[in-house]
């Protein structure tokens, strides 16, 4: 599998990884795939107990595929909370930046429960979205996506609602179980919610991207059905604001996701 191959050559501290072609997302390398790099560079720096609550990255230069260097710092370890910082380097330039909490679990009085899946038509009744080269971006040959709410990209689509299921496809299908680097590329790799608003092709890419996660994650696989639904929640002057969330193939809610994204159209 050789999305888990690459996450693995990023979990040692100061490191450099290939990025592979076939991840292409226009000029740039999926912007889920590097963020999922950069992640298990940040989780190299603390304790295993310790896990991911919030992360937030700025998209700073297009990744191209090809070498690119990781380096993470805690800026501080508390009893319960670390506090980490990491940037991805490409021909001596930024491109990009996260910052992430990570903190181990403690009691609470306090449990307010998140909104439960939403009622999707089944994925085996609805038609996959189809690969279109020129038009679609390469990467999304390694998942799979049934669209379930809203209308398809450049559809001039009334509806801020955008979402459906989503898996990894090919060889990225396995029944290994998930982690926080597969859920990266699961969340990101539907396109922005704003798309299906305009009338006619044209680009779009993050700006900056922040995640919650919730604990203890799912015991679910990467070839199983992902439930994500966005609402853009303001867009004007060029640049958009989506919020969104994940739902594991049982129904449980698994992160909560926001977005700025550019758009050209």
């Amino acid at each position: 599998m050789e999305f888990d191959v690459l996450m693995s050559q990023c979990r040692e501290a100061g490191t450099t990884a290939e990025i592979p072609a076939g991840w292409a997302q226009g000029r740039a390398t999926f912007g889920g795939l590097v963020a999922a790099m950069l992640y298990e560079q940040m989780a190299a720096q603390v304790d295993a107990d310790s896990t991911l609550r919030s992360i937030t990255f700025s998209f700073v230069a297009p990744v191209a595929a090809g070498p690119v260097s990781m380096k993470g710092e805690i800026l501080r370890a508390g009893r319960s909370v670390s506090q980490v910082e990491a940037r991805m380097e490409q021909d001596g330039a930024v491109v990009l930046a996260a910052f992430a909490s990570f903190g181990s679990g403690r009691d609470s009085s306090i449990h307010v429960p998140a909104d439960t899946a939403p009622h999707f038509v089944a994925p085996d009744e609805l038609q996959s979205l189809p690969y279109i080269e020129g038009l679609v971006p390469e990467f999304t040959q390694k998942f799979d996506y049934r669209i379930s709410a809203g209308d398809m990209p450049f559809s001039g689509s009334a509806s801020n609602r955008f979402g459906g299921w989503v898996r990894f496809r090919g060889e990225e299908a396995t029944n290994q179980k998930v982690d926080i680097g597969h859920l990266l590329a699961l969340i990101d790799a539907w396109p922005p919610a704003i798309l299906p608003m305009l009338k006619q092709p044209a680009p779009a890419s993050s700006l900056t991207w922040t995640l919650e996660f919730m604990e203890p994650l799912p015991a679910a696989t990467c070839g199983g059905w992902w439930q994500y639904l966005a609402d853009v929640e303001q867009a004007a002057d060029g640049y958009g604001v989506a919020q969104a969330r994940l739902w594991s193939p049982d129904g449980k809610p698994v992160a909560f996701s926001r977005q700025t994204v550019t758009v050209f159209g």
